[in-house]
């Protein structure tokens, strides 16, 4: 009987154990204390514009790769030494390219980025539209045969018959 109990409290436990392992996926990092909160709120607006270089479906803000703490450590710095937030960026896009940025400017090296989604839709109609055509004039083209069509009074049987004037 006590064998049973200490087996009971050892399930119990495990249990326990793989209820907790779901909450451990939703803890984060602690954000450490920021001697400057002000600094630290421009600093996490401004970051949330930029892309993690290393994850890049990640903005700065949300990235906890090393470069983008390096980088957030960067422009702590710059702001610290009274740089606005456009000398920041405008560092950032000269040492990384446009790529850094979440919403690059239109200009012609980012032009095909920009209209390249509108193409894509265009073309996706185009080709719709054809098939479409297509299909159409073959089923214009190609009349059913009387076997076909006693086939298909066959497979739906009386209710599929209708009167004929």
């Amino acid at each position: 009987m006590r064998k049973r109990v200490e087996t009971m409290i050892l399930a119990l436990a495990a249990l326990a154990l793989l209820a907790a392992v779901p909450a451990a996926a939703f803890a984060k990092q602690a954000v450490p204390a920021a001697a400057d909160p002000v600094l630290e709120k421009r600093l996490m607006t401004l970051a949330a514009g930029l892309r993690c270089l290393v994850c890049q479906n990640q903005s700065l803000a949300d990235s906890q790769a090393e470069l983008a703490s390096d980088l957030r450590n960067e422009i702590r710095e710059q702001m610290r030494r009274g740089a606005s937030d456009q000398d920041v960026i405008d560092y950032l896009v000269a040492r990384y390219g446009d790529f850094v940025l979440y919403r690059p400017p239109l200009k012609a090296t980012t032009l095909l980025l920009w209209s390249g989604p509108a193409i894509l839709f265009l073309l996706g109609v185009m080709l719709l539209v054809r098939t479409v055509l297509r299909r159409r004039s073959r089923a214009a083209e190609e009349p059913i045969s009387e076997a076909a069509r006693a086939r298909a009074k066959a497979l739906l049987g009386p209710e599929g018959e209708t009167e004929q004037a």
